[in-house]
């Protein structure tokens, strides 16, 4: 996944273009036919719509189809107006990329259009006149009146989160019919909003996808042995993700319960071993710990997160014994030796 659109990541400005801070273009205005920078810019970029409302520039290109109607895109975004060094707006400060729910959270038209345009990875530039930015009046006190704005856009990626909400929007008969191949296209993408939230530590939102997706799995009739051999596979990592965020959620019962069914389908699962050893060390039930972590180390011997909890499983355990022995030998003790 392409990184965020830091300014040393940018590629490099040429001469002409609309942030140039060389003397020749900073803080000038138009004089009779004299073009301004963005007059350049707008001469190589591409017309979307056809009435140049919307222009675009692609610095660097995506991969794969563009952006879906109503999908939810990762994105870094920075605002410019012209003649300005300094965005107006920029995700750049921020530790991940912005998600936006195409359709409801972009304010301005003339950039959804351009990011409909746009594929994963890809980094362009979109030239907006006011009919597609901020209008006549502009918002006042950043964005003038009847003001051309250029935002430097990178889709880092994007989920076909429309689809999801067509197929929730089905009564169960109607979902029971959709083809196994886009099934597991909901599910796919209920995971990968999963991980993104959990990337960002938002771990109850990310517990909801992975849920909604084991749901649409689960709920779905296995009348054959070819199909139940491509749900379960899918189902594998979405219990092995929701063991993960109920362990960071510190919900160590429903972090066993889903290792448990991981465990099922996949008795030496590596993961799922050591993730009940985990649940199991929290809930101070050593024994079972210690039996579970030997049972990940067999599988990976030199796996150093499985030998140092395991180490700590051990030294945790003597602990216990050794508190308990000395409680024992203190409830028996003569009275003589008290």
């Amino acid at each position: 996944m392409p990184g965020p659109l830091e300014p040393d990541h940018l590629p490099p400005r040429d001469a002409d273009a609309p942030m140039a801070t060389n003397g020749f273009l900073r803080g000038r205005r138009r004089t009779g036919s004299f073009p301004t920078p963005f007059d350049l810019l707008q001469q190589r970029m591409d017309d979307v719509l056809g009435d140049r409302g919307v222009l675009k520039e692609v610095l660097h290109p995506g991969e794969g189809p563009p952006v879906p109607q109503n999908a939810s895109v990762l994105v870094h975004y920075s605002g410019y107006l012209e003649y300005s060094d300094q965005p107006f707006e920029t995700t750049t400060h921020l530790k991940h990329p912005r998600l936006l729910k195409m359709g409801r959270d972009l304010t301005l038209w003339g950039l959804e259009l351009g990011l409909l345009t746009m594929k994963r990875g890809e980094h362009s530039r979109v030239l907006l006149q006011p009919q597609y930015a901020y209008g006549d009046l502009g918002c006042p006190p950043l964005i003038p009146a009847a003001a051309v704005v250029l935002y430097e856009v990178q889709i880092v990626d994007y989920f076909d989160s429309g689809q999801v909400e067509e197929f929730f929007a089905m009564s169960p008969e109607e979902q029971s019919s959709v083809p196994l191949s886009e099934l597991l296209e909901v599910t796919n993408t209920l995971r990968s909003l999963g991980n993104h939230y959990f990337s960002c530590s938002q771990h109850y939102r990310a517990k909801g996808s992975y849920k909604q997706a084991v749901m649409v799995l689960e709920n779905r009739e296995v009348q054959s042995e070819p199909v139940k051999e491509k749900i379960q596979p899918a189902l594998l990592p979405l219990y092995l993700n929701l063991s993960l965020t109920e362990l960071r959620l510190e919900n160590w019962h429903k972090a066993l319960k889903y290792t448990t069914k991981a465990l099922e389908m996949d008795s030496l699962n590596t993961k799922a071993l050591f993730r009940c050893g985990q649940a199991y060390l929290e809930l101070g039930d050593f024994e079972n710990a210690l039996k579970f972590l030997k049972a990940a180390q067999a599988k990976k011997p030199y796996d150093t997160d499985i030998n140092n909890l395991l180490k700590k499983v051990a030294i945790r355990y003597k602990d216990s014994l050794d508190k308990e022995k000395d409680f024992c030998s203190k409830m028996f003790r003569s009275p003589e030796k008290m």
